[in-house]
């Protein structure tokens, strides 16, 4: 059985998300270099990880440079910085698919770009990013869970790790 890993907000040849996000780069190359050494260090290439949203603010060829670089069958949940290219052209690219809109995953988790209103009394769970490191915002709750990159090391979360944090969040909620 394939592992899934989600990871948002990587803004791959973005210079203004360093300054933007206050990112421990120096500029956009040693950002891309750990970003693919990051991902490649925890996907193997037999997994599939969802990237819920802008991935990268590069061209097409280095966006196929990058996604060949990195481990992993890849889908991608377009985000407000992704809508410069279509759907077909992402992958076309290299993702296996590419949505314009949220993907309900596992029959119980919305995988979105932005976060999602989702009441107490609703079924469903929310994976997203698009926040970054906002306070607003927060890592984990019973229904809830940001995959940005600041806030996951700048590498993709492991589905049973999102799956046991929601859980231990339900618990304490519970208490």
């Amino acid at each position: 059985m394939k592992r899934t890993f989600l990871i948002a907000d990587t803004h791959f040849g973005d210079s203004r998300i360093i300054g933007y996000e206050g990112r421990p780069f120096a500029g956009t190359k040693e950002m891309e270099e750990e970003l693919i050494r990051r991902w490649n260090e925890t996907v193997d290439q037999d997994s599939r990880v969802f990237v819920l949203g802008d991935f990268s603010a590069c061209g097409r060829e280095d966006n196929r440079r990058i996604l060949s670089l990195l481990a992993g069958e890849k889908y991608l949940i377009m985000g407000n910085h992704d809508r410069y290219f279509t759907s077909e052209q992402w992958e076309e690219m290299g993702f296996i698919h590419a949505s314009y809109w949220p993907v309900l995953f596992e029959n119980w988790y919305w995988l979105s770009h932005e976060p999602l209103y989702l009441n107490r009394n609703m079924p469903y769970a929310n994976i997203f990013g698009h926040v970054h490191a906002s306070p607003q915002y927060a890592d984990v709750s019973r229904q809830s869970f940001c995959v940005s990159a600041e806030r996951m090391d700048y590498r993709p979360a492991a589905w049973e790790e999102i799956m046991m944090r929601m859980k231990e969040a339900r618990m304490e909620e519970e208490r």
